[in-house]
């Protein structure tokens, strides 16, 4: 068999509108999201494990094996739905500010910010660094939301989630709307932005990096190469 390789000149890239570019980022987030999301649930329950709830988690292997076991696998999947949800506004967000943002300031050229149509490295962090701020804050109270529900079944979890190690009433929710309902009833709705900041230390650099590092990496492929006999 003979081996070629056949080099396909890049095409440029299509306009695409704010509203495209929210749906397209949205779907690849909720795909993403749903393929990853059990480990997800057990990362949640092991990152909240404190010393007044019950050590019951070794590993990852073992939450998810105890998980199964005690609540059965529909239980990897508890928060799924406010995660669906909240994957619009985060990631569809990320992707339409950021590209309209840049867009912006390619073609108006603020304040002397921009003298040509190439963003400078810096520019395209501070455009990733706004994008992660806008869906962090948006999407922020579903994914508290999401980690109360993936609680649920947990034996004890209550004292974890309200933090104060003397609860003992079982959490229970019905649905997303009935968590949302309770939240903000039993705590406020500032319970709705608990640890905010300290996520949004995490995460909005880490938007940011990650779309430079996706320019970076578009740069670098200018061509398309596959194998073909």
């Amino acid at each position: 068999m003979k081996w070629s390789v056949i080099v396909i000149p890049s095409l440029e890239d299509a306009q695409l509108t704010p509203i495209l570019r929210l749906g397209a980022g949205a779907c690849a987030g909720i795909i993403a999201m749903s393929a990853t999301y059990p480990m997800d649930m057990v990362r949640g329950r092991l990152t909240v494990q404190t010393d007044q709830s019950p050590r019951r988690y070794r590993g990852i292997f073992h939450a998810l094996s105890t998980v199964l076991r005690e609540e059965g696998p529909r239980a990897l999947y508890k928060g799924w739905l406010p995660s669906v949800i909240g994957v619009v506004p985060y990631v569809g967000l990320n992707f339409a500010v950021y590209e309209s943002l840049k867009d912006w300031l390619i073609k108006s050229k603020p304040y002397g910010l921009v003298d040509s149509s190439e963003l400078s490295v810096t520019t395209k962090l501070a455009c990733g660094a706004a994008a992660g701020t806008v869906g962090q804050t948006v999407a922020y109270p579903l994914d508290v939301i999401r980690r109360r529900m993936q609680m649920v079944g947990w034996k004890d979890a209550a004292s974890v989630v309200t933090g104060d190690g003397k609860t003992k009433a079982p959490i229970d929710y019905t649905g997303m709307v009935d968590a949302f309902r309770k939240t903000v009833r039993h705590e406020g709705i500032g319970a709705l932005y608990k640890g905010l900041i300290p996520n949004s230390v995490k995460v909005v650099p880490s938007i940011a990096i990650a779309f430079v590092t996706y320019e970076l990496v578009k740069d670098i492929l200018q061509v398309e190469f596959r194998i073909s006999d």
